[in-house]
């Protein structure tokens, strides 16, 4: 019987590439996206295109708060997303979001046991995010400890796995991996600041990162910039 998981897809690079992966490592997936009160809410659609063009069920949508706690360029207007040479050394970025990650899985792991899925995939990256502490391997095993002590699935079932596949991978090894897999970056949106028809800034480091990375693997990036 083919197993199921849910894939964490915001409508980026990485979860779009993520989403591919567990299709063709045979998963029936689910597809989980969430409004926060991100600035950058164009992803919302972007994740709708993606999942119908690759999901195997209709896109879920959680609609949250953290933008009602803040603490983020990404969550709180009176932050000032960085762009261009605006960097912040060993110190963890202002577009980190505060526990996000935490929330999100937490909210996947119960969606998961819903549909009686034993699988999670994240696309978290420790390569070229490595200031997001909850981006890193740590996080991930960590997390996944703690599934199998808070759920049915894991104390009576077969037991909850985190895939985070992309975690080591660079920003042109994900290009390269997704293309392969068929993976129609077009659809999807990798900037934290993005105008209401989709169009990326250029100039973020979401951006900036995406665009390195395309380039590096030798392809051609389809971002739409304004």
């Amino acid at each position: 019987m083919t197993e199921k998981a849910v894939i964490l897809l915001s409508g980026g690079l990485d979860s779009a590439t993520c989403l591919a992966i567990a299709k063709s490592q045979g998963y029936e997936c689910y597809t989980l996206g969430f409004d926060y009160g991100q600035r950058h809410n164009a992803e919302l659609g972007a994740a709708i295109r993606v999942a119908q063009a690759m999901s195997d069920h209709e896109h879920k949508v959680i609609r949250l708060n953290l933008d009602a706690i803040g603490g983020s360029a990404l969550t709180d207007d009176s932050i000032q997303v960085p762009t261009g040479d605006q960097t912040q050394g060993d110190d963890i970025p202002v577009t980190y979001v505060p526990a996000r990650n935490t929330v999100f899985l937490s909210i996947a792991l119960g969606y998961a046991e819903v549909v009686g899925a034993n699988h999670l995939f994240i696309g978290a990256n420790a390569v070229d995010y490595s200031g997001y502490p909850d981006c890193r391997p740590e996080f991930i095993e960590a997390f996944e400890r703690l599934a199998n002590v808070a759920t049915k699935a894991g104390v009576e079932g077969q037991g909850i796995r985190i895939h985070a596949p992309l975690m080591k991978m660079s920003k042109a090894e994900i290009s390269k991996t997704g293309t392969q897999l068929g993976v129609d970056y077009s659809l999807t949106i990798t900037c934290y600041q993005a105008d209401e028809q989709g169009r990326a800034c250029g100039e973020c480091e979401a951006c900036q990162l995406r665009r390195d990375g395309f380039q590096q693997a030798g392809l051609v990036d389809p971002t739409k910039y304004r």
